[in-house]
């Protein structure tokens, strides 16, 4: 069976994981120990965060629809049962963008929203 040289191979795999670690402080990046060590943790954390992000980005949809909809003598729950009751559907991120940028037009979802709890 014919030799393998592994050197190339090695070396990539090592140069890679200098690229990754770098800007680490000590261990982290220097020693091949510590950069695959700090390498797996910081993948951990990037796959953990890109699922915390979407719940973060939700919180915040959630605080702007509250804040415009108490404008309107309304809590955010009773306006979301007040959308639904009137057979609005409308999710989240659009209701918080109506809220950012067009107070009138949010002002009128509001008034559904009474006139749906009021009945």
């Amino acid at each position: 069976m014919a030799r393998v040289k592994r050197a190339v191979n090695a070396k990539k795999r090592r140069h890679t994981l200098q690229e990754r670690t770098k800007g680490y402080y000590g261990t982290s990046s220097r020693t091949l120990r510590g950069m695959k060590e700090q390498s797996r943790h910081s993948m951990q954390y990037q796959y953990r965060d890109r699922r915390n992000k979407k719940r973060d980005i939700r919180k915040l949809w959630i605080q702007r629809i509250n804040a415009a909809a108490r404008m309107n003598e309304l809590n955010y729950s009773n306006f979301m049962h007040g959308l639904k009751l009137a057979g609005i559907e409308l999710d989240r991120k659009v209701l918080a963008q109506i809220a950012y940028e067009d107070e009138a037009t949010f002002a009128q979802l509001a008034e559904v929203a009474k006139k749906a709890l009021a009945q």
